[in-house]
């Protein structure tokens, strides 16, 4: 596949004001991003990733290594390479409040050399998609988070760049607007077919949308696959096990200790353990948790595991992946 980003060896450092100690944020960081694809770039809070995303925007420069958007070095023509690149960054204004929502849409249109008249038919389009045509002449500084955050992507999208970023797009939204951004971006993957890098912490949105995720942690590169494969490494070592009555305390604490990302319910005369089986012989480390104290099993059923638990065991380093 064609690549359209490629981040070569990129480090960044930076030194605590009060201490001068030298803090490696991002080392030795590389990756290709696939014209066409959906990429997930995940990390946990201080493992590198925000600086990743920044020095690919050309928000920081990176104190060695290369960044290449459609072959352009960002370091060297930092304003060519950007004209391939359009984000949404999370915590930055991306649109001006004091415009309306028509006006913003018109305005960075023009920030990139498109005139009103050329922009109008995909402005309306944009509009009636993102169910904004009722808001079209209202503030943004009227506008609800989740309008306002709609907005930002209609912008970035009418921008009409090869790649699209966007900085964890359902965060701080409720749940019905988060399912509606997450339809919309659906719709934005399958009709317009532009490259798509998403940094989230909501895990239905990569494992909804993204065909391939990147998570770094600490740093570095702990894992480069497509997500299909990292939920089938997991899929036949999840369990749901009904229990006729509830664990003792003894039993719970034993359940954490030897199944740290297990869960556990009462339900009306039930009880029901979500487990995953690092190893197959494992079953039988639970099934003595339970028979120690007698404890009834009413049906055991293998389930998939969601991305969310798959993110929480590589980044803990309790799944070793072999790199692609």
């Amino acid at each position: 596949m064609e690549k359209i980003i490629e981040v070569r060896d990129i480090k960044k450092n930076y030194v605590k004001r009060k201490t001068k100690e030298v803090i490696t944020a991002v080392n030795n960081v590389s990756f290709d991003v696939h014209r066409g694809e959906v990429l997930g770039l995940l990390g946990p809070n201080g493992a590198g990733k925000t600086s990743t995303i920044k020095m690919i925007c050309g928000l920081l420069h990176a104190d060695s290594g290369s960044i290449r958007i459609n072959g352009i070095d960002i370091h060297k023509k930092r304003l060519k390479a950007l004209r391939h690149i359009s984000a949404v960054l999370e915590g930055n204004r991306n649109l001006y409040w004091r415009l309306t929502v028509r006006e913003n849409m018109e305005y960075f249109a023009g920030n990139r050399g498109q005139s009103r008249k050329q922009v109008l038919s995909q402005v309306e389009k944009l509009l009636e998609q993102f169910r904004l045509k009722e808001k079209e002449h209202e503030l943004v500084q009227g506008l609800s988070r989740g309008m306002q955050q709609k907005l930002a992507i209609a912008v970035a999208l009418l921008a009409n760049t090869d790649v699209i970023l966007l900085d964890e797009p359902t965060l701080g939204l409720d749940v019905e607007i988060s399912y509606e951004l997450r339809e919309l971006l659906k719709m934005i993957v399958k009709e317009e077919q532009r490259t798509i890098i998403i940094s989230s912490h909501d895990m239905p949105v990569v494992q909804e949308l993204c065909d391939r995720t990147i998570i770094i942690n600490k740093g570095t590169v702990v894992v480069d696959e497509k997500v299909e494969n990292l939920l089938n490494l997991f899929e036949t070592k999840a369990y749901s096990v009904k229990l006729g009555e509830a664990l003792s305390t003894k039993q719970k604490e034993q359940l954490i200790i030897n199944f740290p990302l297990s869960t556990y319910s009462e339900q009306s005369h039930q009880t029901i353990v979500e487990v995953n089986l690092e190893r197959s012989e494992d079953i039988y480390k639970l099934f003595d948790i339970f028979k120690a104290e007698g404890t009834l099993v009413e049906s055991i059923d293998r389930t998939t595991i969601d991305f969310e638990k798959v993110f929480m065991q590589i980044v803990k380093g309790e799944k070793k992946l072999a790199m692609a």
